[in-house]
């Protein structure tokens, strides 16, 4: 399938950032700017990219008008790949998650239990399986170019925590009092991002976890009633969003240690930046206010007018602690 890109301030001349380093720019003197907005093709879909890769491949998910998800990559052709379906797949529930260069896509879809969850891989035409062992449920959120990955699971009887794979080495870890936490992304030196529901088992907020296993967290800009990050690149660069006390969700890139640059989606209320490569360029989807439709964007990180910044929150008081148990939070997209 082919796709006509509707491209919105795209300058072929700009002075994009390469975010590929540890000296990554300051929030204050760069921006964010929209390229292109896109849909998969088909009346009324809902379309929620999720990752880029370095090669500016685009893997997401799709909503018809029936409710089905369906997962999809955009090849930075501009192509459409057929919908991504695990055979094992009943529930019309299969999501893509996360790609790599080399365009194995990864993702998780619903049992027909409609209680617990698998992870997948797909490439090439050919599909495998993936359920972490000990786990009830596997969310298989993203992968990096060493073909390490990373999700969440939840054992049995336990408390959702997030894993990392690395070399064939499964770690699972959780922030401390953290309901559920969940790890969307991790990087070539293993860093990774995501976010976890607080203690009073509604809140969120980011957290992103070096590569020698220290957790830092809680990563929310100031205002913030509710953060998720949901990619970081090479530079450990991150995207997300968060929610404000008037209903509205704004798209952010976090530079560590402390500082957030703002982007929305001119006109609607709802932004979401899912995915970041190495070279800064962004995706993700906003909301159309008249018509309730999701749409994806491409953006890219660049030099020049200082965008919108936002510096990090102070952490709040612990939140009174829920009973701990074993309950499926299905991951944000």
């Amino acid at each position: 399938m082919k796709i006509s890109l509707r491209l919105l301030g795209c300058a072929v001349g700009f002075a994009a950032l390469a975010l590929t380093g540890a000296s990554a720019q300051s929030p204050a003197s760069v921006s964010i700017q929209l390229v292109s907005t896109f849909d998969y093709p088909g009346t009324g879909n809902q379309t929620q990219p999720q990752k880029i890769s370095d090669r500016s491949d685009v893997v997401g998910i799709f909503l018809d008008s029936s409710g089905t998800s369906r997962g999809f990559v955009m090849f930075r052709s501009g192509t459409f790949s057929n919908p991504i379906v695990d055979p094992a797949d009943t529930t019309n529930s299969t999501q893509g998650r996360g790609i790599n260069n080399s365009r194995i896509v990864c993702g998780d879809y619903l049992d027909a239990d409609l209680v617990d969850f698998h992870g997948y891989f797909f490439t090439h035409g050919f599909y495998q399986n993936l359920d972490i062992f000990g786990a009830t449920s596997t969310f298989n959120l993203g992968i990096n170019n060493a073909r390490d990955y990373c999700g969440s699971v939840i054992p049995t009887g336990g408390i959702q925590e997030a894993f990392l794979s690395i070399g064939g080495t499964v770690t699972e870890f959780a922030v401390t009092d953290a309901t559920a936490t969940l790890a969307y992304q991790l990087n070539t030196t293993n860093q990774s991002c995501g976010y976890y529901v607080d203690a009073d088992g509604v809140t969120t907020h980011g957290f992103w976890r070096d590569s020698d296993g220290t957790i830092n967290a809680p990563i929310d800009p100031v205002g913030s009633t509710g953060t998720i990050l949901f990619g970081n690149n090479d530079g450990n660069q991150m995207v997300g969003r968060y929610s404000d006390a008037a209903g509205a969700t704004h798209g952010i890139l976090f530079v560590p240690p402390d500082r957030f640059v703002v982007y929305d989606f001119p006109g609607s209320t709802f932004t979401s930046l899912n995915g970041i490569n190495r070279r800064g360029e962004i995706v993700g989807r906003y909301t159309d206010s008249a018509t309730g439709i999701d749409h994806g964007i491409l953006a890219q990180v660049v030099r020049g007018s200082a965008g919108v910044t936002l510096s990090l929150a102070p952490p709040s008081a612990p939140a009174q602690a829920v009973p701990q148990r074993a309950v499926v939070t299905a991951p944000a997209y």
